[in-house]
């Protein structure tokens, strides 16, 4: 019997030569390494600067305080998501607004996002999913529609003069929209570089921001530094200037900064990613190709409009139920194939039913949880494993 794990990470010698060379190198914490892995991010997704973190959770909460967002505010998600999309809103003190899925989708109802902005709304954190990102063209005319209500609270905000657009693209890093890159589209966006994720640092993540007129890059960067080590106002690389030791702490701040032993990681993983990128479409279409012609419902990721990062193979079990699709997931595991379900849509969980949140008032995210399944993808597979599994699935569903 094979053995298919689920989403094992990739690593090369390339990865445990550039861990080495930190590990020798005398300095191990935040760096240099991490500075040329934000300027190499940022090249990528095409902006003008990348803060690294250490996930991408981490992100999305400084970013939250980096615009001023707290208690009174309310900020916009989806239901269908994993909890940190929601779980920093409550961190910074603000009140989270969970909206259903469009129905048949996994995505966000675009329909219903202006209906729930109110003139406490001050972002919405959309979920790309899978690798495929939202369709922002419909998010941009939502949250436009609603620009009268948008009462700003301070200047970044009133920068912006609507609802600030945030994308929780923890599996989009290497995906497009209309051509432009995961991290160029929303106003701000994070991706995650955890262990599962096609490309990882172990633990990890960045945060990009398209440039804002009136505001300046590399304040808001700087404004990223403080937040994230303690508002401390040099980094400990700088305070190993010659005299340079002194310091000042200008806000009670946090501590989740990237280690130079992770940004090691990362450049590897970066300079390996095309490659990785080809060999997960290859095996998405062929799992769409296989699975769709004996009806299954698989997550298009390659359309006109935009590409996939390819992150996760998203299946629906079509005319099945919850049983089916729990029993399928310990069937496959016995034949050696480890799948998942992404995601158990957020009011199903105790913390947000304390909160309020009720799933039956989500029936399109309940439907899409009901029979998903996440197969195996990832690029320590090869052909033969995604063929491998192919079979299985035909052959449990009974086709």
């Amino acid at each position: 019997m094979r053995n298919i794990p689920f989403s094992p990470p990739d690593i090369s010698d390339k990865e445990i030569q550039y861990v080495t060379e930190v590990l020798r190198s005398g300095w191990i914490t935040t760096g240099p390494k991490t500075k040329l892995f934000e300027q190499k991010i940022a090249d990528w997704c095409g902006t003008d600067k990348a803060v690294c973190l250490n996930s991408a959770t981490a992100c999305m909460e400084m970013t939250l305080r980096l615009l001023g967002i707290g208690e009174g505010d309310e900020v916009i998600t989806s239901a269908y998501t994993y909890t940190a999309s929601a779980s920093v809103i409550t961190h910074v003190g603000a009140t989270p607004v969970i909206v259903d899925t469009a129905e048949g989708s996994y995505f966000i109802d675009y329909e219903k996002i202006a209906s729930a902005i109110t003139p406490k709304t001050k972002a919405i954190i959309c979920v790309d999913i899978a690798g495929v990102m939202c369709d922002y063209d419909k998010i941009f005319d939502a949250i436009n529609s609603a620009k009268q209500m948008f009462e700003p609270a301070n200047d970044i905000q009133k920068a912006f003069g609507r609802v600030i657009v945030i994308a929780d693209s923890a599996h989009g890093m290497g995906a497009s929209y209309h051509g432009c890159m995961s991290g160029s589209v929303a106003d701000f966006t994070s991706f995650s570089f955890h262990a599962v994720k096609n490309l990882t640092t172990a633990e990890g993540g960045a945060v990009t921001w398209k440039s804002i007129d009136g505001i300046d890059d590399e304040t808001l960067y700087k404004q990223y530094m403080l937040l994230s080590l303690h508002g401390q106002s040099k980094d400990a690389l700088a305070k190993t200037q010659l005299g340079a030791w002194e310091y000042d702490i200008v806000m009670p701040a946090y501590k989740c900064n990237m280690t130079d032993i992770m940004a090691a990681i990362g450049l590897a993983q970066l300079e390996r990613y095309d490659d990785m990128l080809s060999l997960r479409k290859a095996y998405i279409q062929k799992y769409e190709s296989e699975l769709c012609a004996v009806g299954l419902d698989v997550l298009s990721h390659y359309t006109d409009t935009y590409t996939s990062s390819g992150h996760l193979c998203l299946t629906r079990l079509a005319g099945k139920d919850t049983e089916f699709r729990n029993k399928f997931i310990v069937s496959m595991a016995e034949r050696g194939i480890a799948c998942n379900v992404h995601y158990k849509p957020l009011p199903m969980h105790t913390a947000y039913k304390k909160l309020g949140f009720d799933i039956a008032d989500y029936p399109n995210a309940y439907s899409q949880f009901a029979n998903e399944v996440t197969l195996p993808l990832n690029t320590k597979m090869s052909m033969d494993d995604v063929e491998y599994v192919i079979e299985n699935v035909k052959e449990l569903i009974g086709v």
